[in-house]
């Protein structure tokens, strides 16, 4: 089922459990800190049991049913990481090609194991080594806005996707359905993101962990305590709320993820339907769960 590369790789790396093929990674739709930031993470927070991966995959993966995602779909994941969502659609689909710019690409090799319904490659939304309208399915699980033009980079996934087929993202919503409170605190946790992503590696990942302990948890006990004592309408109002049923190992990983970052985009729930549209996707569906916007389109 599997696809030939439309273009050459610079090379093979050997890795765990497969061999790898590196692509360039250049661009003008890049950012190299970034990258390199996110592969620091994965290659740190890479350890996803079957549990954890199930379970959140719940979240994220509503939207979909066998007919966009079957034994006979060929699928992609755009900016796989850790390989997490990888390892989630093997068992859904018959064959993935997971792709990220990052030496994350080694952690997913590390979490799929001896999975053989996969390809791993090295590459960015720019350099996807793929003819276009190879895919009937793609997806770009909280890649896009971390990326400096996520609607360029849209096209260029959608670009590899099959008419007919499926195209899924998360993005991160822009606080729309807030309240000032709940901006407010963002306001002031995006001052902090400023400031700790610009440290040492090392650093940055001590202070995430810090910050994990000393501002998630205090929330994420509370929004417990709410739903405890039976005010869990209260309790999905609040801060961090999406991090009630959260192992500690995902909240720290979060935190990293949040705070480590130079670069992150937010967008409205329309914004996310117009660059969808503007993809030429069709029959848009914006889930009205949580995380906020996770979405899928048909190709026209």
């Amino acid at each position: 089922m599997k696809a030939a590369y439309n273009t050459d790789p610079i090379k093979y790396i050997k890795a765990t459990n497969r061999d790898i093929a590196i692509f360039s990674t250049e661009g003008e739709n890049i950012d190299a800190e970034v990258v390199e930031s996110f592969g620091d993470e994965w290659l740190k927070f890479h350890d996803f049991s079957d549990e954890i991966i199930h379970d959140i995959a719940k979240e994220y993966f509503d939207l979909l049913n066998d007919t966009i995602v079957n034994k006979t779909t060929y699928a992609i994941d755009i900016g796989c990481g850790t390989g997490r969502w990888t390892k989630y659609l093997t068992e859904k689909v018959g064959f993935v090609e997971a792709i990220d710019p990052s030496n994350a690409i080694i952690a997913a090799d590390k979490l799929l194991g001896k999975t053989e319904n996969v390809r791993l490659s090295k590459a960015s939304t720019e350099t996807i080594p793929f003819a276009d309208e190879t895919f009937d399915f793609a997806m770009s699980v909280g890649v896009l806005h971390h990326i400096p033009d996520t609607q360029q980079a849209m096209k260029d996934c959608v670009r590899k996707v099959k008419k007919g087929g499926y195209f899924y993202c998360y993005l991160y919503h822009n606080l729309e359905t807030r309240g000032w409170w709940f901006k407010t605190l963002y306001w002031l946790s995006n001052q902090l993101r400023k400031v700790v992503c610009k440290l040492p590696s090392k650093l940055k990942r001590f202070v995430c962990d810090v910050l994990a302990i000393v501002i998630y948890m205090p929330l994420v006990l509370w929004v417990r305590f709410l739903v405890l004592i039976g005010l869990r309408k209260i309790a999905v109002k609040m801060p961090l709320s999406a991090y009630n049923n959260k192992s500690f190992f995902v909240i720290r990983n979060d935190a990293l993820d949040k705070f480590g970052t130079r670069l992150e985009q937010r967008f409205s729930k329309k914004q996310v339907e117009t660059m969808m549209q503007q993809c030429g996707l069709e029959e848009i569906v914006i889930s009205p769960l949580s995380p906020f916007y996770h979405a899928i389109g048909r190709k026209k």
